[in-house]
């Protein structure tokens, strides 16, 4: 999840708890002064009509509410002195101007005590709450409105400025994915004032200064390692091979020098993969070009067929659908090459190997001795099964590549048959 949108995420919950408990605080306030208002009505109309109670007594007979808003009802001097004023909120059957019949409607009404000529009288007056409960309603649904603007409208700014405040993060970033060590001539630089994003290319700048000397560093010793040591390989191969020449060696001395020989020809192979892999794993192969998978596996099988012959090993091709990857060359012959080698070196006599090209893999399949391989040890380095003779680097150098490109390679062994994986996508 993006950065501004965990932001978002975090902000929107309080402030729409904040603003949910300010609605209904909002709402109940509103209602309360509404009703204070009513109360304030109801008060002054309690005093009027006592005062013309005791100039107009036919205002004591008015028993109920048919009449008019307010009502009168003789009580006895206990209840009276008992009596105190209530405001309550109750439901009256009354008929409006534009109403056939009655009907309920809210009303708020008050309730009190008065005394007219020694005689003690209940006065119930009463003020329809219908309009005043339209506005209540009105004002509710207007702050729930002015709520989901209010949210809407803080979401769009908070992502709005979060876009402009983190644009040099991100571009700083999109920077960072783009560099390649030996291959990106400019370092990545932010250009902003915000002093936290200017200490964060300082600190990824000196560790990418660091790294591009320490590229530098191993990539001169891989030059170095690749002259120095295989010069004096080869200046051994030649004497051992001209000591082998002269007629005077006797047979156990030869023999003796052809292992010797042996031993220097695997060294020159194990230098020659130790710096291979070396330099793929720094990323010493720039670029590459559109390579037609097909075609590498079949020039494979022409090089590895006076092998194949020596073995006694079938190599079939099977192409399902064409494949093309982007990638070095070199690569691509090598991570075909190994597998194949490997098929044919570790096969049974009379035995197959199979080749199937898909639309993004390459399976390659054989018969072999034994059991299956340890899977999750066969690409480590220098890991050999029973019996090889190899340098152990065949198929750590094939998931090198395959890391080096984002490919996929995997092993399984089913029915009797060792087969490798190689997903191009």
């Amino acid at each position: 999840m993006k950065l501004s949108s965990q932001y978002i995420r975090y902000l929107f919950f309080p402030i729409l708890l904040i603003i949910g408990i300010w609605a209904v605080v909002f709402y109940f306030n509103m209602l309360n002064e509404i009703k204070e208002s009513i109360d304030e009505g109801l008060e002054h109309y309690k005093r009027q009509l006592i005062y013309k109670a005791q100039a107009d007594t036919s205002l004591l007979r008015q028993h109920d509410f048919d009449e008019g808003f307010f009502a009168v009802r003789p009580l006895d001097r206990e209840q009276a002195i008992l009596a105190r004023d209530r405001y309550i909120d109750t439901m009256l059957y009354l008929q409006d101007a534009d109403d056939d019949t009655l009907e309920a409607e809210p009303v708020r009404m008050l309730t009190t005590v008065f005394e007219n000529k020694d005689r003690y009288y209940e006065l119930s007056v009463f003020n329809s709450m219908a309009e005043e409960g339209d506005l209540v309603t009105e004002l509710f649904w207007e702050a729930v409105a002015l709520y989901i603007v209010l949210v809407a409208a803080i979401i769009l700014i908070s992502n709005i400025v979060l876009r402009r405040l983190w644009k040099p993060f991100y571009d700083f970033l999109i920077q960072l994915k783009d560099y390649r060590l030996g291959h990106t001539a400019r370092l990545p630089a932010v250009v902003t004032d915000t002093r936290e994003f200017r200490d964060l290319q300082d600190a990824v700048n000196f560790l990418l200064q660091h790294s591009i000397r320490t590229y530098e560093q191993q990539k001169q010793f891989v030059g170095n390692a690749s002259h120095e040591l295989q010069t004096p390989l080869a200046i051994a191969t030649g004497k051992l091979e001209l000591l082998l020449e002269k007629e005077d060696m006797n047979i156990v001395h030869a023999e003796e020098v052809a292992d010797v020989l042996n031993i220097v020809e695997r060294m020159i192979r194990l230098n020659r993969s130790l710096l291979l892999l070396t330099r793929i794993e720094s990323g010493q192969f720039p670029g590459g070009q559109d390579m037609d998978i097909t075609e590498v596996a079949g020039q494979s099988i022409r090089d590895l067929a006076a092998m194949a012959d020596f073995k006694n090993v079938r190599v079939s091709l099977t192409v399902v659908a064409a494949l093309h990857v982007h990638m070095d060359s070199a690569l691509a012959h090598i991570i075909i090459s190994n597998l194949l080698r490997n098929a044919i070196f570790h096969n049974i006599k009379n035995g197959r190997v199979s080749v199937t090209i898909t639309e993004d893999s390459c399976v390659i399949s054989n018969t072999g001795a034994g059991g299956p391989l340890e899977a999750e040890k066969i690409f480590h380095r220098f890991y050999k099964s029973a019996g090889d003779a190899g340098t152990g680097l065949g198929l750590a150098i094939v998931k090198a590549i395959c890391d080096l490109y984002g490919f996929t390679a995997a092993y399984r062994f089913d029915d009797n048959l060792h087969t490798f994986t190689i997903t191009f996508r």
